[in-house]
């Protein structure tokens, strides 16, 4: 049976322009160190066939206002607010993918009501685990967002993954690691061919194109096994979508009225 070609755009929320090279890439591959390097904060909103809002799926919930403020970050808008300029009901989405749950992934979830939160069964675990507290890890979290994840588990709101589950017919979540210890990306049929949501699986175009990890990982083999992967399931390479890079918005048509800051991928 042929999966419905869905509709995928990534929406612009915020971004950090003060980085470094250094921080973004891992060992030799951060060279040359001090090259400026902008990061953009993205969340992703996957349309079903018939253009019925209440069906729409999104991927990740980016951060408040507040957390920007506190690690001085750009934030232009809530993403779920961003994601309603594109005609998105938050209230009715039935299902958000988190990729991970470092804090500009997982920050703005009360929006999203009715949602089931897909999650990968390891990263609940490592966030609730002996490792969390330690400092290159508790610096990636909020206090807030681990909790009121564990509590939409306890109500029965979160759907845990371990490995690869079909969300709906077409939309494909994979575990794959490297960057955290449950790490998932997301590949969707469109008319294109299957494109693949990498969020922070590949930050940046240069990691997976250039094979050069970004700087904040669990498991080195991993990534680079994730980029692997990636290029496995993509339709084409121009087709798997960086989680955090500007030229996101160069490379696909922007659309109409949302000009630097939303993009249809497929």
């Amino acid at each position: 049976m042929t999966a419905p070609a869905h509709e995928v755009y990534a929406v612009k929320f915020g971004q950090h322009p003060g980085g470094k090279r250094a921080q973004y890439f891992h060992g030799s591959a951060a060279e040359p160190l001090e090259k400026p390097t902008q990061l953009d904060y993205f969340v992703w909103l996957i349309r079903s066939p018939g253009q019925d809002p209440s069906r729409d799926i999104v991927v990740d919930a980016g951060f408040t206002a507040e957390t920007a403020a506190r690690r001085g970050r750009e934030h232009w808008q809530a993403p779920s607010r961003a994601l309603e300029g594109l005609g998105a009901d938050c209230s009715a989405v039935p299902y958000v993918i988190l990729s991970h749950f470092h804090y500009d992934h997982v920050g703005d979830v009360e929006a999203f009501t009715g949602a089931k939160f897909v999650v990968q069964a390891r990263e609940m675990a490592f966030w609730t685990g002996r490792h969390a507290a330690r400092h290159e890890f508790r610096r990636l979290v909020e206090r807030a967002d681990i909790e009121r994840l564990a509590g939409y588990a306890l109500d029965g709101r979160v759907l845990f993954v371990d490995g690869e589950h079909d969300v709906v017919p077409g939309v494909r979540v994979h575990h794959v690691g490297g960057h955290t210890a449950g790490l998932q990306i997301v590949s969707v049929a469109t008319a294109r061919g299957t494109v693949v949501l990498a969020a922070d699986a590949s930050h940046l175009y240069a990691n997976v194109e250039d094979d050069a990890p970004f700087g904040v990982l669990t498991d080195l083999p991993a990534m680079y096994d994730t980029f692997d992967r990636m290029r496995a399931l993509a339709a084409a390479p121009e087709l798997i979508v960086p989680g955090h890079d500007p030229e996101v918005l160069a490379r696909f048509d922007p659309v109409d009225g949302f000009e630097g800051r939303a993009v249809r991928i497929a």
